[in-house]
């Protein structure tokens, strides 16, 4: 169970996953060694799953993410699919979902000669997509993980 101290953790290494135990506990007012140990609960616990890194999309030359609902013809396709698509590494997600559509995927490229490509020799190539529908991201308001 957690509680406003750890919701406050959470918000300081939401901000800053390399943020230091002993700023952390200024922050919030408690001992380094407390802070420590409720960042290792939070962890053990499954609520921090793990650090990473925000890469600068467009400093690395991608520019157009784009959002694909995908359907599967039957079944027995819908493995080889999955093994297909966690492999890509344009596919940032993919979820299966309810609806009239079986997938849908958060695909980032460098342009669409590159989500052309993507759609036309990867996606449609993968046995049982039978159709797909891309949407162009314009802008993203908000992009994060809340508690």
């Amino acid at each position: 169970m957690m509680d406003d101290i750890d919701g406050k953790i959470l918000a300081i290494l939401k901000e800053n996953a390399r943020e230091t135990v002993s700023e952390i506990s200024r922050r919030v007012a408690l001992s380094v060694p407390a802070v420590a140990e409720r960042i290792r609960k939070l962890e053990q616990g499954g609520i921090i799953e793990k650090y990473t890194v925000r890469i600068g999309r467009k400093k690395n030359g991608y520019h157009l993410m784009a959002f694909i609902f995908v359907n599967i013809d039957v079944t027995d396709n819908i493995e080889g699919f999955r093994q297909k698509i966690i492999r890509e590494e344009n596919v940032l997600e993919c979820h299966h979902i309810a609806g009239p559509n079986d997938y849908l995927l958060k695909v980032l490229v460098k342009d669409t000669d590159e989500l052309e490509e993507f759609i036309s020799r990867k996606l449609k190539k993968i046995k049982g997509v039978v159709s797909s529908n891309t949407f162009i991201r314009l802008w993203t308001l908000k992009e994060e993980i809340n508690p």
